[in-house]
């Protein structure tokens, strides 16, 4: 049986995991061995934080939004109950957009909520 030398095979995985480890400070670019582990760490981070992303927008909106709502004298609990009793129904997202960008809208919006629930109750 011919005998196998595996030196091609180590020298793509090696390049391959040294690419992912490009910017990295120190030994961590440029040893196979220290690379191994940044690069796992690096990529245990990237899956961590890509919901922890969706968490930390979801948060900023919230607080846009609180922000804009106060200066029409309502807080966030009181606009979004409004915006659920008038049977509006629009995601975080573009309310905070509508806050930043269209603040006349935005009015619009907060009246609507108060007024609904001036109705309820």
């Amino acid at each position: 049986m011919a005998r196998v030398k595996r030196g091609v095979t180590t020298h793509a995985r090696h390049r391959k995991v040294l690419k992912r480890a490009k910017g990295y400070r120190g030994r961590n670019k440029s040893i196979f061995t220290a690379a191994i582990e940044r690069v796992e760490k690096g990529l245990q981070y990237a899956y961590r934080d890509r919901r922890a992303k969706k968490r930390s927008f979801r948060s900023l909106w919230i607080q846009r939004i609180n922000a804009a709502t106060r200066e029409h004298g309502l807080n966030y609990g009181r606009f979004i109950n409004g915006l659920n009793l008038a049977g509006i129904e629009l995601d975080r997202k573009v309310m905070a957009d509508l806050a930043v960008r269209e603040p006349e809208a935005f009015k619009d919006l907060v009246g609507q909520a108060q007024a609904a629930l001036d109705k309820a109750g």
